[in-house]
């Protein structure tokens, strides 16, 4: 059954008809202000992401990217949903936006170095790295 997800209002709306990766939560300054704080987002390939509603989809170049991403987000509500970045063969989803139960486990934090003055990273034991890999 494929996994499923939208926005906070229902205006988009998707389908994963694929495996999902497990989540990587962000903390970079980037995520950090789109989101409201750390970012924990899974993935896909790109061809597993069906949107089923995208009628309030918008895309906003992320400014100060490494990878020259873009960030998806809903017009109406403004859930942050979606991270691109081209040349890579997968879509980040917000983990967030998906209809439970997800299945889904934390497996690691990227851009540790940046992360807020306001919280402590988490000893969850999993992986910490400076940036994002591959």
């Amino acid at each position: 059954m494929p996994a499923s997800g939208r926005c906070l209002c229902g205006a988009v709306q998707y389908e994963v008809n694929g495996p999902l990766r497990g989540v990587l939560i962000c903390h970079c300054t980037e995520c950090r202000r789109w989101s409201g704080n750390a970012w924990a987002a899974t993935a896909a390939a790109r061809s597993d992401l069906r949107l089923i509603d995208d009628r309030t989809l918008r895309w906003l170049d992320s400014p100060a990217s490494d990878t020259n991403a873009r960030r998806g987000f809903c017009e109406a509500c403004g859930s942050s949903l979606f991270w691109d970045a081209p040349g890579r063969p997968t879509i980040s989803i917000s983990a967030g936006s998906l209809d439970e139960p997800t299945g889904l486990e934390t497996v690691g934090h990227v851009y540790v170095e940046q992360a807020g003055d306001y919280y402590p990273l988490p000893d969850d034991g999993k992986p910490q790295h400076a940036r994002l890999s591959g």
